[in-house]
């Protein structure tokens, strides 16, 4: 426990510490347009050296965080990946734009009825990547997307492993995420797991093989690790913890070969560097719940300038705040549709929002509110905190849990998550229970804080628009009519006065790319000026992209007024 409550109290000091100076974006030193560089890793919470954990060997990242500005308060809006990335990506909760259900691309496949497709966000929502592109950005991923609508190719400049920045025209800038995921939950298995746990692990057992074999360095003793009291303390659980610990040693590795190239390339003068994780560990009662362990994540900022270096900071942030960050950073005003904040610009909220929705072939629907020290949290559904999901069920802590429970071998407070359906409401005190493990709802000394914090999470419900409320069902028949994918409409065109090319779909929301073989090289962000035939195509997030057609600028119409 000690780690845990040397994490509260360094939180707790920070309130006390000046925080960065409040406007980034009107420096002198500030680039215009700077380069800006979003590296992710996956399944992981604050299990890192410069967070305060004693057993992580991170040294890169700790270089890293005595260079940033270091968030400690930062928060996914759920405790899975692909509703996680969906908010991060358009800056919206992924309840308000349907890409909520984890995973929609697999819903049917574990299920008796359901089939599998795309969240269909409002017309309006695009990703903050294509609004980068829109502005001239040249944008790079490598290579996870996994946002629950669809790789749309509008998004991106590059979008594959390895893709490189530096493919992009001179002097333009560039956005680029970069993704490492040898963190992730699959990736904590021994590669000798029962290969009948599940179809995947076969494919995981060998990947985890290649891992083990990069480890040239001591491995984490077991006996070092701290097991929280969720968990039983046996050796399976520690060893397992120990891999994992192991896991985090080589993604710094990864990490901090990615940062040496960025500094030999310049990069660390001219472009801002962030890092952070897609949400909690992935761990039972970590990943797939909205607990702290869940969506408490790392967050550091550096900037070229040394701008706020080594500075820590203590207000919340909601993962949904780093699009319209980056946004300002780049100079492009962020959509009204955007709820999230500045980071360094606007005054940081009082209260932030998370929510767990199905996870794989398991219904659920629970939602919370987070304040600097109260923690909310409410279940609609009859599951119970820890249920039987079958990729689950192959961690070794799982195992482990499931295992003692039948022998009878947990502690109450242990076998209650696996037991009966989670308690309908939540409330927990982070400053004095960072573990949050004791249920202060109910309890009449905390009533008028459990009142508040409820009015407050059924208000952020009705005016987020809450698609959970939807039986998933229902919802798959308003976005994908008798389940078949919609189909953007084709590109049609006309010119403007000057002569330049006009596009357009008849789909509302509608993207469109034009150029190179398919139609999809650049992004039509204005009219252009165009003499050679060229192909285009649209898509709408969630939808199939049109088919391409060539337009012949010298035979098209003028456009009627």
């Amino acid at each position: 426990m000690r780690f845990f409550l040397l994490l509260i109290a360094t939180m707790l000091a920070q309130a006390c510490l000046p925080s960065a100076p409040i406007s980034v974006s009107d420096r002198a030193a500030m680039p215009d347009r700077p380069n800006i560089i979003l590296i992710t890793a996956e399944d992981l919470g604050p299990r890192l050296g410069f967070m305060g954990d004693p057993v992580a060997v991170t040294p890169n990242l700790d270089r890293l965080a005595s260079q940033s500005v270091q968030f400690n308060r930062a928060f996914t809006t759920a405790g899975v990946c692909s509703p996680s990335r969906a908010a991060l990506i358009t800056g919206v909760h992924q309840t308000t734009i349907g890409a909520h259900n984890m995973r929609t691309s697999s819903y049917g496949e574990n299920m008796d009825e359901g089939a599998p497709y795309r969240a269909v966000p409002p017309p309006s929502v695009k990703a903050f990547p294509e609004l980068l592109r829109a502005a001239g950005y040249f944008t790079v991923n490598d290579f996870k997307t996994d946002y629950q609508f669809g790789d749309v190719f509008t998004v991106w400049d590059r979008n594959t492993k390895g893709a490189d920045w530096n493919d992009r025209a001179p002097g333009q800038p560039f956005f680029a995420m970069i993704n490492h995921e040898v963190t992730h939950e699959g990736r904590t298995w021994p590669p000798d797991t029962d290969h009948a746990l599940h179809p995947v692990v076969s494919r995981r057992n060998s990947l985890n093989a290649e891992i083990d074999a990069t480890k040239n360095f001591q491995l984490t003793d077991p006996a070092r690790v701290e097991v929280p009291p969720y968990w039983p303390d046996t050796y399976a659980v520690r060893a397992n913890l120990a891999r994992f610990y192991d896991n985090i040693r080589v993604m710094d590795e990864q990490v901090g070969a990615l940062l040496d190239r960025l500094e030999a390339e310049g990069r660390f003068a001219d472009s801002i560097i962030i890092f952070t994780t897609d949400h909690g560990d992935g761990l039972p009662r970590h990943k797939r719940t909205i607990f702290d362990s869940g969506t408490h994540v790392p967050l550091l900022v550096r900037f070229p300038d040394g701008f706020g270096a080594g500075t820590q900071r203590g207000d919340l942030v909601s993962f949904i705040d780093l699009a319209p960050t980056i946004l300002d950073w780049a100079g492009v005003t962020a959509p009204e549709y955007i709820k999230g904040r500045r980071l360094f610009d606007d005054p940081a909220p009082n209260a932030i929002f998370m929510a767990g929705d199905r996870f794989d072939e398991v219904p659920q629907r629970f939602r919370g509110v987070r304040e600097e020290r109260w923690h909310y949290v409410r279940y609609f559904s009859d599951e119970p905190v820890i249920p039987l999901l079958s990729y689950q069920n192959v961690n070794p802590i799982m195992r482990e849990m499931r295992r003692l429970h039948a022998e009878g071998g947990l502690t109450p407070l242990q076998a209650a998550y696996l037991e009966g359906a989670a308690p309908r409401e939540m409330l927990f005190d982070t400053q004095t229970d960072p573990y949050e493990v004791r249920n202060l709802a109910g309890d009449p000394r905390y009533a008028a804080i459990q009142s508040r914090l409820s009015g407050r999470l059924e208000a952020w419900i009705d005016q987020s628009g809450d698609m959970g409320r939807i039986p998933e069902r229902d919802l798959v028949a308003r976005i994908w009519p008798d389940r078949v994918q919609p189909q953007t409409a084709r590109v049609e065109a006309c010119a403007d006065a000057d002569g330049k090319v006009l596009l357009g779909s008849a789909t509302e929301g509608a993207s469109i790319g034009y150029g190179g073989h398919d139609g999809q090289a650049k992004l039509y962000a204005q009219p252009i000026a165009m003499a050679a035939p060229f192909k285009t195509k649209a898509v709408r997030y969630g939808y199939q992209p049109s088919k391409a057609v060539e337009i012949d600028p010298a035979k098209i119409a003028f456009c009627q007024q």
